[in-house]
């Protein structure tokens, strides 16, 4: 799914090359869970915009489901992100006017779905995650573990082959969080690829896999009973 080789982002801050991303290789399998830990300041988020295509490396090479990404254009790359990527953040992203089911429609409507598939679609994935019953609640109408239900189930709707998730537990209480997490095992359990970038331990040691960053470095990579 997801291959890395000698992966590299410097940039100049005043005087001073920043390397943050020094020379990291990775290979993540299909159907993986892996969270991606450190502190801030680490590398972990400069990671995460380029798994997530949100940027380009200064060198190095990167592999998506079968795809070199790290040379393309801009209009490639937003290709890559409609196709190949669910995205789910720490602020849930919704549409406050929007219902949930509206919500999760928006990706669809983007790649050309005709309106009945695109409600048929939106249902199921907002069944996967246990919100059947809430489809016509405003973002102001749920619980902030509800909200990213919705924010998890528009990453799912376009079976995207891989799943990113930005800190998706930092904005909820421990009981929401620790739901979320449970969601994202069954998704797991369902063949999905999981990605999920933290900088709280607890919530990393829940993945199949921890890789852990700091100074831009994989300093540690391990698989978790």
């Amino acid at each position: 799914m997801i291959r890395i080789q000698e992966l590299k982002k410097h940039y100049l801050m005043g005087d001073s090359l920043v390397k943050a991303l020094d020379g990291v290789s990775l290979h993540i399998p299909p159907e993986s869970f892996v969270s991606i830990v450190g502190p801030s300041g680490s590398g972990k988020s400069t990671l995460m915009n380029l798994l997530g295509c949100l940027d380009t490396p200064s060198s190095g090479s990167y592999k998506l489901d079968g795809i070199e990404v790290s040379s393309l254009n801009d209009n490639q790359l937003a290709e890559i992100r409609n196709t190949k990527i669910g995205f789910i953040f720490q602020g849930f992203n919704l549409v406050s006017k929007l219902t949930a089911l509206e919500n999760v429609e928006l990706p669809l409507i983007y790649s050309g779905c005709s309106a009945k598939e695109r409600l048929s679609r939106a249902k199921e994935a907002l069944a996967k995650v246990g919100l059947g019953n809430r489809l016509n609640h405003l973002p102001t109408e749920l619980s902030g573990g509800q909200q990213q239900r919705v924010a998890i189930a528009r990453a799912l709707v376009s079976n995207p082959p891989l799943i990113l998730a930005d800190e998706p537990t930092g904005n909820l209480d421990s009981h929401s969080g620790q739901e979320i997490m449970q969601l994202f095992k069954d998704l797991h359990n369902l063949g999905n690829t999981i990605v999920l970038i933290t900088h709280d331990n607890s919530v990393a040691n829940q993945a199949q896999r921890v890789l852990r960053i700091l100074d831009g470095q994989i300093v540690e990579d391990k698989e978790v009973s």
